[in-house]
């Protein structure tokens, strides 16, 4: 049976589509760099970073691999904090291959690297200097004034168009005192206190010197620290417990579930799909987490109501302190969140008694006698305070109808040439 031309140029295009489709759903830069042993030194350092976490939440970047000989320069010579923030600026947040490296407008460029979204980069040390050179060579620098071009582009390593690429360079990029910031101690957090002052948690500050469970915090440092703080205006919010009709164990379980022992950025808890433990699970409750993300934002839920990380105090391996908008309750300690009430049911208006049994022609039809529908909301005002809010909604939905929107046109082109072919 012969296919007409054009019925083959549709189903060449739906794989096409297809293909294209298949690489959306994201890449795993740990499985990419894995195939090549030669980067076993950094791929290692990303995970221990929780970098690849990062990496593995963006959709479109640049990463510019070391090999082990490269990569021995930093491996081993400098706390892990500093580590991370040298190969964040190895982190480009745009698409660059190896054709677009070489048709730079005007032959330089400044790209913004992750180095520059932790906060940790002061001025334009975050930016990196791509210069297209002569005799087909590519050299990056630093976007500090007299910063040299002392890393080169060597060779392509992988691409998914338009979504990640991996390109090797012989050099590490260094800015100007990335390497000299000291790294976080169990001392240095004793003033923990200090930044949370300063981030408008006062509030929980004193409660964690108050109940003593700010010594569990710095306890778990050299292991890894994560912390949820809730701002004073959380406290103040609506539904908040009365925290002193808590007992002092409920107080401690309370303030350590604010917290995980072990490093989980901004960029781990993207991809979490996992419940959390804390600080406070035990084998007597469970006081665990689960986390969404609505666009950029990341959102934690308990059980009993989401809370939104708000802002970054310090991020720095292998310490995290976020800000939250609301307090974090935990089911074991205030119960499961009610169920909403039922809706009632419609009340049929009362049918007058006639004086008189009226003719056919004249009864009332049945349809007239029922009272017409409620208006329909879509965002009732009684809606839930610990519901997410209307632009988080509208971003999930957003979201949602975007992927089912590209499934749909698939199948849609998938039926379309077949039934030209049949």
């Amino acid at each position: 049976m012969a296919f007409s031309s054009r019925a083959l140029s549709l189903l060449a295009f739906t794989l096409s589509l297809l293909a294209v489709l298949s690489t959306v759903s994201g890449h795993n830069i740990t499985q990419i760099l894995s195939e090549s042993p030669e980067y076993s030194s950094f791929n290692s350092y990303l995970s221990q970073t929780k970098l690849a976490d990062e990496i593995n939440s963006r959709t479109t970047i640049t990463l510019l691999v070391l090999n082990n000989g490269a990569m021995s320069s930093l491996a081993g010579k400098h706390p892990l904090s500093v580590v991370k923030n040298a190969l964040s600026l190895l982190v480009l947040l745009d698409y660059y291959d190896p054709v677009k490296l070489h048709k730079i407008s005007q032959g330089t460029t400044l790209t913004t690297t992750l180095y520059q979204t932790t906060g940790n980069a002061p001025g334009n040390l975050g930016f990196v200097n791509v210069t297209d050179l002569k005799g087909g060579k590519v050299g990056f620098s630093s976007a500090a004034p007299g910063s040299k071009l002392a890393s080169s582009y060597t060779k392509s390593v992988k691409q998914i168009p338009y979504n990640i690429s991996v390109l090797e360079i012989d050099a590490p990029i260094i800015a100007p005192g990335i390497l000299t910031a000291p790294a976080p101690s169990a001392d240095g957090l004793n003033n923990i206190t200090g930044l949370l002052e300063k981030a408008g948690c006062k509030t929980f500050a004193n409660l964690l010197v108050t109940s003593g469970v700010l010594k569990t915090y710095v306890s778990t440092v050299e292991k890894g620290l994560t912390v949820f703080a809730p701002s004073d205006e959380a406290f103040k919010a609506e539904g908040v417990p009365d925290l002193t009709k808590l007992t002092q164990a409920e107080v401690v379980s309370l303030l350590e579930y604010h917290a995980l022992a072990e490093y989980k950025p901004k960029g781990s808890l993207k991809i979490n799909k996992d419940a959390i433990s804390t600080l406070a699970t035990n084998g007597a409750g469970k006081y665990d987490l689960t986390t969404s993300t609505s666009g950029d934002e990341v959102i934690l839920h308990t059980g009993i109501g989401p809370s939104r990380l708000a802002d970054t105090v310090v991020d720095e391996t292998p310490v995290v302190i976020f800000t939250v908008d609301k307090v974090l309750l935990p089911t074991e300690l205030f119960g499961k969140s009610p169920s909403p009430a039922p809706a009632p049911e419609p009340v049929s208006a009362p049918t007058p008694s006639p004086a008189k049994s009226p003719s056919p022609a004249e009864a009332p039809s049945p349809v007239a006698a029922s009272p017409p529908a409620p208006p329909v909301d879509d965002s009732p005002e009684g809606a839930p305070s610990d519901s997410p809010t209307s632009s988080e909604d509208s971003k999930a939905k957003n979201a949602a109808f975007h992927v089912s929107a590209s499934a749909y046109v698939a199948v849609l082109v998938t039926l379309a040439a077949t039934s030209l072919l049949l």
